[in-house]
């Protein structure tokens, strides 16, 4: 198993939405800035968003498993042109951040 490197890519709002369904002075995400950099292995890493992690986790975990035995990056070839990259984002519909993952050739630890 592999680290997984996580980018912020773009903070989003949608401000219809926030009219319609969110509380007075809803803000942009407050965890996360475009440009913020992860590693993931085993576990959440610290610092991101709970919310965020339960959403991307499972393109984490099958970019830092590698390819199957198909020898083909577990279900990305279909959807993304690099091998070895997922764009994703959180669940937060009215104020989603999008992440960038990557694997990486550095090992995790237990």
């Amino acid at each position: 198993m592999n680290k997984v490197k996580i980018t912020v890519l773009k903070t989003t709002f949608n401000e219809d939405l926030a009219k319609e369904y969110g509380v007075e002075g809803i803000p942009k995400c407050p965890f996360h800035k475009e440009g913020q950099v992860f590693y993931a292995d085993f576990a959440k890493p610290e610092g991101l968003c709970d919310e965020a992690w339960k959403a991307i986790y499972q393109y984490a975990f099958a970019l830092s498993h590698g390819v199957g035995s198909d020898g083909k990056l577990l279900y990305f070839s279909d959807w993304i042109k690099t091998p070895g990259l997922a764009i994703t984002c959180c669940n937060d519909g009215i104020r989603p951040v999008i992440f960038k993952l990557e694997a990486t050739n550095e090992s995790s630890t237990p």
